[in-house]
């Protein structure tokens, strides 16, 4: 009631971006200390039962992630867990560091639920975010119980746009975790919908050239694959061929939306696109392709569903569609840190 009473009619007045830096900051700083992460726990933190999933061979305190996008520059692996987060997914990382799109990156859709996401892969590259997490314990898996994957996208700048380019940029970064031990599992980012060339890797060929690449470096993490989510399901499932043909463990479904037809007020949003939709825009399409590739695969491939998690209600409409685990950002902006926390509780009495 805070949050929605009092914090969000305040903190909405402000750039979103703006509220973003702060709240990371914030985050941060009560995450190097343990008295502030001792309170947040209390207040924020998840108390019941076991609700714990193994999956893949990583244990997961709670079944909910925050998704990537939002921790970009992993700063916040020490908090999160204190509001009920069993793990975070970094990132989108890059090869170099990359600055964004141009302001604004974020614009609030009230009526509808989302966030106008324009971004661009905003992050401080891939080797000062490995240097970041190394600092803070993420290369060492038996020192902490919080799970920290990290998504690998291609560069946002023109020198990334060729085919090869962009591959040689996500071998890169992948080859650079993995030799450094950071990160528990990797997601490669196909879909960002708001960068140089687009989402080239989302067509079957093309990312078959780029996980035949990716195969060469040594890995012993799971590997997931961030899908798009306006491909029809023949394309959709044309990329999973792929995807299983190469025996990664599995894939996040999904991205943002590019549809902005999908919002309940149209007019929030500009005429021409300018960025993707996150929040309840993305409920129905993700939920619906979770849906359907649990019924064509079976147990063969791990899902992480994220896109709208706004309540109990649609978290429990992905578990039931089939997802594994469940990621989200918009459902916190939206209804505030104590969300992950009801998650948590609605889970563990259905479970």
């Amino acid at each position: 009631m805070l949050y929605t009473h009092f914090l969000k009619p305040l903190l909405f007045k402000f750039d979103p971006e703006v509220v973003h830096d702060f709240f990371v900051s914030c985050g941060e700083f009560f995450g190097t200390n343990p008295v502030t992460r001792g309170l947040i726990g209390f207040v924020y933190g998840y108390h019941g039962r076991d609700i714990s999933k193994t999956i893949d061979g990583i244990t997961y305190r709670t079944p909910f992630l925050l998704s990537a996008g939002f921790d970009y520059n992993g700063r916040l692996s020490r908090i999160l867990s204190h509001i009920g987060f069993g793990g975070e997914e970094v990132g989108s990382v890059t090869a170099r560091a990359c600055e964004g799109n141009a302001k604004p990156r974020l614009t609030r859709l009230l009526e509808s639920k989302s966030i106008l996401v324009n971004k661009g892969l905003r992050n401080e590259g891939v080797d000062a975010i490995i240097a970041r997490l190394k600092r803070r314990g993420v290369h060492s898996t038996k020192k902490r119980s919080f799970v920290v994957g990290v998504s690998i996208a291609r560069t946002n700048d023109a020198q990334s746009v060729p085919i090869q380019a962009g591959i040689e940029d996500y071998v890169y970064s992948f080859k650079r975790l993995n030799e450094e031990g950071v990160g528990d599992y990797y997601t490669i980012n196909i879909s960002c919908p708001n960068a140089f060339g687009g989402e080239s890797f989302s067509e079957p060929q093309l990312l078959e050239r780029l996980l035949s690449a990716l195969a060469t470096i040594p890995c012993s993490k799971p590997v997931y694959i961030k899908m798009p989510i306006n491909l029809p399901w023949d394309n959709f499932n044309a990329l999973l061929k792929v995807i299983v043909a190469h025996k990664l463990k599995g894939v996040v479904i999904g991205n943002l939306n590019k549809d902005y037809s999908w919002l309940d007020v149209r007019e929030e949003a500009p005429v021409a696109y300018k960025g993707g939709l996150s929040g309840k825009p993305c409920t129905h399409l993700s939920t619906d392709l979770i849906y359907k590739t649990r019924e064509v695969y079976g147990k063969s491939l791990t899902i992480i569903g994220v896109g709208g998690v706004m309540s109990p209600e649609t978290a429990k409409e992905k578990f039931d569609a089939g997802a594994d685990l469940v990621q989200l950002i918009s459902g916190m902006i939206f209804e505030g840190p104590g969300l992950v926390k009801k998650l948590a509780q609605s889970y563990s009495k259905k479970k």
